[in-house]
């Protein structure tokens, strides 16, 4: 079998994706990012198991392909005015998880026997976090606007900064080592290659950025070939300039961060972006001996410890300490506990540099399949990691968490005859019209920025999670007639995260003793909310098709009468 597979390059890589869409299956029913499937296969792929790949110089270009286009689609989120943004709790907590981290593993490589240089790469490798898998979960579970999920992507913005430092300080090591000299020259050599390809990004912005992708949107069919051409050209840049092709594709993405269609560009090279890192994975796993894996076994356990309880505990403590309640603390921490592609890659780059042996490579690896796997689970049970952890959760939270106790919109003693939670489309129209029915209404919602567009509009709005039994005592329900839910429930695997019924358990602890309204998107589980005790059913779509027959049949009818 494994000779007429090594016919031929085309029949390899038909291998190699057959492969990858099996593990990709599995790996999709274990609620599993595609990384881990990917980082499974150049496994198996590799040397020590199948011995699939022979068509390296092949694979090793479509590597480089993925290495840029990845690079590239970091640098187009880089937006100056989004960086410009990052709130100081981001900035202190992204900075401060990447100094604990980098400092206590270094620590901690020292202690298990690797040496210095091997320390310094393990310890840097493991302050990357996953902006794929933190994105894509996050947006799963509908949280990326709430409090956790915003400080969750200033720490991203944060860690893509220290990644285009270390890619910086990588390449001008790898100059100085390919010239025999990493001296002063050297290094003025790439700080002049370096501002010369940054002032022509900048003149790039300024002339080039806005024409080119107002071009590019009258022709949509050439979105992707002109990115990845202007990706692949700056990392070709790079590279002659010493930079390396991870600087230039980034510098390429920066290009175009500030231009109205970086999220059609973003959504269209994703797969792409998926696709060539595949093969990164398959030439990584082609050098590693899994033999040799089993030699830091122990090792890899440990720097995974590390990650997974570690990075949420600091940032947990630097939360806590600025004013933030545990909760969020707790939510927003969960979100690094895993190492990503960037930390294989840098690894990797030091490897060809000649500092750390392959082996490193093996350990990383290692370490970055069970943070991954291990934290997509995290992240998607939150909630109930949560309240197992809460009791012991009080030392890191303030008396008075400043930083959440905004302005209370109502007074104490003040009635209200609904309390709503979620102000989505649906529960913002539906505020809308009680209110104008004289109803007095006090709606909560996990979204800061739309508490405050609704406070504007003169709205009751308490920014809160509705899972939080904290938050929710201390609402004014005793006193009102209707608890109503408008937050959707969401499928995690095997298991469903019903928000709704928390709400209810939370609001009758709370000494709610009205009656209860919630949202459904299905027949037969609006059936079992009713036979639960649920008082009302709303069902948005159906009660919206009923409407609009009503209004269809009166003017129908009027029309006849009319004729």
């Amino acid at each position: 079998m494994l000779d007429i597979i090594h016919q031929s390059s085309f029949i390899e890589i038909t291998a190699l994706l057959a492969l990858t869409a099996i593990a990709g299956f599995i790996g999709s029913f274990l609620r599993q990012p595609l990384i881990v499937s990917f980082i499974l296969v150049g496994l198996i792929a590799g040397p020590s198991v199948l011995d699939i790949v022979h068509s390296k110089e092949k694979i090793a270009l479509l590597s480089e392909l993925g290495i840029a286009l990845l690079l590239f689609l970091v640098g187009i989120k880089l937006d100056v005015k989004l960086i410009r943004s990052i709130g100081p709790v981001s900035l202190m907590t992204g900075l401060g998880q990447v100094i604990f981290t980098s400092l206590v593993g270094y620590l901690i490589g020292l202690a298990l026997g690797l040496d210095h240089i091997t320390s310094i790469y393990v310890a840097v490798a493991l302050t990357f976090s996953s902006t794929i898998i933190i994105v894509k979960l996050l947006s799963d579970k509908r949280e990326i606007d709430s409090l956790h999920g915003q400080i969750a992507l200033g720490f991203l913005i944060v860690q893509d900064l220290v990644v285009v430092f270390s890619m910086i300080v990588l390449a001008t090591i790898g100059m100085g080592n390919e010239s025999g000299n990493a001296g002063i020259g050297v290094i003025i050599q790439v700080i002049l290659s370096g501002l010369a390809l940054v002032a022509f990004v900048m003149f790039f912005i300024k002339y080039l950025a806005n024409p080119f992708t107002a071009k590019l949107a009258k022709a949509p069919e050439l979105l992707v070939i002109c990115s990845l051409a202007l990706a692949t050209l700056f990392a070709s840049a790079g590279t002659l300039v010493g930079l390396g092709k991870e600087l230039g594709g980034l510098l390429a993405g920066v290009a175009l961060a500030s231009t109205p269609i970086k999220e059609s560009i973003a959504s269209r090279m994703a797969p792409l972006r998926d696709f060539l890192l595949l093969f990164f994975f398959i030439a990584l796993g082609a050098t590693l001996d899994l033999s040799l894996l089993g030699n830091y076994l122990f090792e890899a356990i440990v720097f995974s410890l590390f990650v997974l309880i570690g990075n949420p505990l600091i940032v947990l403590i630097i939360m806590g300490a600025l004013g933030y309640r545990k909760r969020t603390g707790f939510l927003a921490g969960l979100t690094v506990a895993q190492i990503s592609e960037f930390s294989l890659i840098f690894v990797a780059m030091g490897v060809t540099i000649g500092h750390v042996a392959p082996e490193v490579a093996g350990l990383v690896t290692l370490v970055g399949i069970i943070t991954i796997a291990s934290s997509t689970y995290m992240i998607t049970y939150s909630h109930t990691l949560y309240r197992i952890f809460e009791p012991a959760l009080d030392r890191f939270e303030r008396k008075e968490p400043t930083r959440e106790l905004s302005t209370s919109p109502f007074k104490e003693g003040e009635r209200f005859d609904l309390v709503m939670f979620g102000l989505g489309r649906f529960g913002s129209s539906v505020a809308k019209q009680l209110s104008r029915k004289g109803l007095s209404i006090l709606a909560i919602d996990f979204n800061p920025d739309v508490v405050e567009a609704h406070r504007k509009k003169g709205m009751k709005v308490s920014f809160g999670d509705a899972t939080d039994a904290d938050f929710v005592s201390e609402l004014p329900l005793a006193k009102a007639k209707w608890v109503v839910s408008t937050i959707p429930t969401h499928h995690l695997g095997l298991v469903i995260d019903d928000t709704r019924k928390t709400i209810v358990q939370l609001s009758k602890a709370a000494g709610f003793e009205g009656k209860f309204a919630v949202v459904s998107h299905s027949d037969n589980e609006a059936m079992a909310l009713k036979h639960a005790g649920i008082d009302l059913v709303l069902k948005p779509y159906t009660d919206a098709a009923t409407r609009a027959c009503e209004l269809l049949i009166n003017r129908f009818e009027a029309s006849k009468t009319e004729s």
